[in-house]
């Protein structure tokens, strides 16, 4: 497993990452040290070949140094463009992936990341979607199916498996009903629910779901959509209110994990470098 470095590490792995940095044309001194000599050559690296330019080398950057295929992965640019749409600082786009990405948007076997949750499952058979509907038949029916398939179909969370195995149950519960399956996991890098779809400007789940399958570039698309599409949540993000931000993304746990103090040492860490920022131009 890659172990992600940054600024302060001191490594075997560093020295490493150092030698390979000067194979792509750094001139590093490789003491094991990733110091800001390091994290700049990292910086440029990461801006000529298009990754994200947060000077962290991350799976990412150590696989594309290492000869990876980079054609999924998100792009610079991407951050760039979603930073003149949002209208916010490039800083803030650059704290907001590092700290609310699962970091990879899909699996090894090139599967988009995802997690099945049961009881968004039950909330969505049991919805009303079409008038005339006969919202106590749809919900009788909606308890039936739990009855029968609670790994599947149940009102309390829980049944995760994680990885690939995911999309086992994910599989399974889109022989139930389809739509309503791909509504009820998250996707991606950011993990976004498929029920968002219609507000996100997809024209059906299924459409959501082919996008979060093509690159994290969509996915990331998808989380720009989200930001966009909710006028609360972005007025935070440009006002950059960081424990408001984080409380509207991630939910009341945001001060358990930190989210709000990740986000602002991630923002002043990225303040003042515009790495790519002509990109999208």
């Amino acid at each position: 497993m890659t172990t992600t470095l940054r600024h302060g590490d001191r490594s075997q792995a560093v020295l490493i990452l150092q030698k390979n940095l000067n194979r792509h044309g750094a001139k590093l001194v490789p003491d094991g040290h990733y110091g800001d000599a390091t994290e700049t050559a990292v910086r440029a690296y990461q801006v000529k070949v298009g990754l994200v330019a947060d000077g962290v080398a991350g799976t990412k950057t150590q696989a594309s140094l290492a000869g990876g295929d980079c054609a999924q992965l998100l792009r610079n640019s991407d951050l760039v463009a979603a930073a003149e749409r949002l209208e916010v600082p490039l800083a803030s786009i650059y704290a907001v992936n590092e700290v609310e990405s699962k970091g990879k948007g899909f699996l090894d076997n090139g599967k988009p990341v995802i997690l099945f949750e049961r009881h968004v499952m039950y909330r969505q058979l049991a919805k009303v979607r079409h008038t005339g509907d006969d919202p106590a038949e749809i919900k009788r029916h909606a308890d039936e199916l739990a009855a029968t398939n609670t790994a599947l179909v149940n009102p309390k969370a829980g049944g995760y498996i994680g990885g690939t195995a995911e999309h086992q149950r994910l599989a399974m519960a889109r022989q139930i009903d389809d739509t309503a399956a791909l509504e009820s996991a998250s996707w991606g890098a950011f993990q976004i629910m498929g029920y968002h779809w219609e507000r996100l400007g997809y024209a059906s789940v299924q459409a959501f779901v082919a996008a979060m399958s093509a690159g994290e570039s969509q996915q990331f698309d998808a989380f720009t959509r989200f930001i966009e599409s909710d006028p609360v949540l972005h007025k935070a993000l440009k006002a950059r209110k960081w424990a408001e931000f984080a409380r509207l993304y991630n939910g009341p746990d945001y001060l358990r994990n930190l989210y709000d103090t990740k986000l602002q040492r991630a923002y002043e860490r990225h303040a003042g470098c515009e790495c790519g920022q002509g990109e999208a131009a």
